[in-house]
């Protein structure tokens, strides 16, 4: 689904994660889990691109309507671990019990990685610049299949497929948003994505991602590793 689809105005859209995962301010709140991330390189010519976007973003009409994520927290989700505010089976590994200390949940998901066998690092481009950050895309079809490979082992190792485990796009995330944009804003946003995209692609054919490690978090504000896993 496109972001103007998601953001239709007169829709009376709300993020679902106002009021849990940040606030009316922007302010983001404590949302603790796991994941596997490759995390943009600090310093990287991919890092300055990606601030000099969210710096355009944060200028435009509406941008208070947002919650931007700070540089430490830059990354492109290889596979979603677990969040403590999502505990239905869909969202839990199969064997641990749903009511488990996140902390031992984070333990036994760690130890489940111990025979997971590395891969290379995908390497990945940019497919469009979108108002919550970048749409990505193996920079070949075979680096694509690579780091769908990589979904497929996290998935098989840590005992969690979910439903949309085939169709995840892959992203890295500068902004959450509160609730629909006005409709008076939207070509002016429209028109500043479809430069900014044609920009990035020119200024990054490659994304500067670290390999894949398996990260914690307390909130969307950093993703410390907790081991590598290439």
């Amino acid at each position: 689904m496109d972001w103007e689809t998601t953001l239709a105005p007169g829709s009376g859209w709300v993020n679902p994660r106002l009021g849990i995962r940040f606030d009316e301010d922007g302010r983001f709140l404590p949302e603790a889990g796991n994941t596997v991330v490759c995390q943009v390189i600090p310093g990287s010519p991919t890092e300055a691109a990606l601030a000099r976007f969210r710096a355009a973003l944060a200028a435009l009409p509406h941008a208070d309507l947002f919650a931007f994520t700070p540089p430490e927290s830059w990354h492109m989700t290889v596979f979603e671990g677990v969040i403590d505010t999502r505990r239905d089976p869909e969202n839990w590994p199969n064997g641990l019990h749903p009511q488990a200390p996140l902390a031992d949940v984070t333990a036994a998901m760690a130890a489940r990685l111990d025979g997971l066998a590395p891969l290379p690092t995908p390497r990945m481009a940019v497919l469009a610049a979108t108002p919550f950050g970048l749409s990505l895309q193996g920079a070949t079809p075979e680096d694509e299949a690579l780091a769908r490979l990589w979904r497929d082992r996290l998935a098989a190792a840590l005992g969690l497929h979910r439903p949309s485990h085939a169709t995840y796009a892959f992203h890295t995330t500068l902004a959450y948003i509160k609730r629909a944009l006005p409709a008076e804003a939207l070509p002016l946003w429209r028109a500043t994505l479809a430069d900014w995209t044609a920009r990035l692609q020119q200024d990054l054919p490659q994304m500067d991602l670290a390999p894949p490690a398996f990260c914690t978090f307390a909130d969307m504000c950093a993703f410390p590793p907790l081991r590598p896993l290439a």
